[in-house]
């Protein structure tokens, strides 16, 4: 890292907000060395959250909690980091909203990121990664349909019943007839 990027140990000043180039840096340094469930480097699943959220119209506060997703959860940032951080306190906010708590039901982590302006868009983006086909198909049979089935209960539980890849131009939800929010700040 260099001198004007923040390490994951070392909280920015709260005079400046990080960028998302700075975001980036950390998140990647963060999970530097961590790999996927099929061997992959993390920082590419982060990346493509990322990128999935700038795809769905997403704004600069979720693209940086898409960066940010999986920190707290995978103890690669703490807390105290997050909470210190130079972040906005909706970037912080989805990021805890996105952070799976021990022992914790899926229907209150649904229900947490559905009260959260913002995490239901970054956490679509997350589980349209997941749950991508290809992705899936490096992995054993039994990883695969419990991750497949996981998913599938995730995105029924947020309401996003068939939109693996979401549309954020209609809303519509793959079919169901049911019309979903997906504007930025859902």
């Amino acid at each position: 890292m260099s001198a004007t990027t923040p390490s994951p140990s070392t909280p920015p000043t709260p005079s400046a907000r990080l960028s998302l180039t700075e975001v980036e840096a950390v998140a990647r340094a963060a999970h530097a060395g961590q790999t996927d469930k099929a061997g992959r480097p993390y920082a590419e699943h982060l990346r493509a959250v990322a990128e999935g959220v700038r795809r769905r119209g997403g704004d600069d506060e979720q693209i940086a909690a898409a960066w940010l997703h999986d920190a707290v959860e995978d103890d690669a940032l703490s807390e105290d980091w997050l909470r210190e951080a130079a972040l906005s306190r909706r970037t912080k906010d989805i990021v805890l909203a996105l952070t799976k708590r021990p022992g914790e039901p899926p229907e209150a982590y649904a229900a947490r990121i559905l009260a959260t302006p913002g995490a239901p868009l970054v956490k679509e983006a997350d589980l349209a990664h997941n749950a991508d086909p290809a992705r899936l198909a490096v992995l054993d049979g039994p990883t695969r349909t419990r991750l497949t089935e996981k998913y599938a209960r995730m995105r029924a539980l947020l309401g996003r019943v068939g939109r693996a890849d979401g549309d954020a131009r209609t809303g519509q939800s793959g079919g169901t007839g049911r019309s979903v929010r997906t504007d930025r700040r859902d």
